[in-house]
């Protein structure tokens, strides 16, 4: 098997194993020495196989003591589409905390995203999106002063206009939002990320770059969100127009 591949075939023949239920919810798996010799890798191969499983939630590591297989996790299908945020099964929607601050000088990398320059002020607003009382998902916002500064909707969630989202914010004050690029990257999460998802430094995240553009090409807002791969799963609806059918 290829070296960067081979950790992924063990973990899918042990998530298969898992599945038959070979072992009882409970159980303490064999060694990753005995995976090893049984699949003819190295146990630096089984040892990330295991760690994968770990993250998914299938298996826990206890340490000093080896490796247990879980009762199985559900995870939240987190649902991105042109229409509004929705969670869950059955479309249940998520409760947010969000806290603004405005005139906050926009880094460098914020700045290149909404095409103005370092410095100018911006509202920054971070948000912790639940479900169930428990955190799914974390973003930052950014969204340039001058194109809110003097308006209702400067601040996102206040005024009129509060929690409304950034596409009818903007419509409010003439500003139409045309459409919005996403990039979604996996990644392990950092110490504060950790912190704010209640989940361990390291474990697997998707963060995702959002940038919103009015119909003159303007980026009106940019966020940067996280979502713990462990509690949530995300999936993209795209739409169709008729014309396109």
């Amino acid at each position: 098997m290829a070296r960067d591949t081979a950790y992924l075939k063990v973990a899918d023949s042990l998530r298969a194993r898992i599945r038959a239920e070979e072992w009882p919810v409970g159980a303490k798996l064999p060694s990753r020495a005995r995976f090893a010799g049984e699949y003819g890798v190295g146990q630096s191969v089984t040892q990330r196989a295991l760690e994968l499983l770990i993250i998914e939630g299938l298996l826990e590591g206890r340490a000093g003591s080896g490796t247990y297989l879980c009762e199985p996790r559900e995870r939240l299908r987190m649902v991105r589409s042109r229409r509004r945020r929705r969670a869950g099964p059955g479309g249940s929607g998520l409760t947010w905390e969000a806290h603004s601050t405005a005139r906050t000088p926009a880094p460098e990398r914020i700045a290149e995203r909404l095409a103005v320059p370092p410095g100018d002020p911006c509202v920054l607003t971070t948000y912790e999106f639940l479900a169930e009382g428990r955190p799914v998902e974390i973003c930052e916002s950014w969204e340039p002063m001058a194109v809110t500064d003097g308006t209702p909707v400067v601040l996102p969630e206040a005024g009129p206009f509060k929690g409304a989202g950034v596409i009818e914010r903007m419509r409010s004050i003439g500003v139409l939002v045309a459409s919005a690029l996403e990039v979604p990257r996996p990644a392990r999460a950092n110490q504060r990320q950790a912190n704010l998802l209640g989940i361990s430094v390291g474990d697997l995240i998707t963060e995702i770059e959002r940038t919103y553009y009015a119909t003159d090409g303007r980026a009106v807002e940019t966020a940067d969100i996280v979502v713990a791969d462990r509690r949530s799963e995300i999936a993209y609806e795209i739409d169709f127009h008729p014309e396109d059918r």
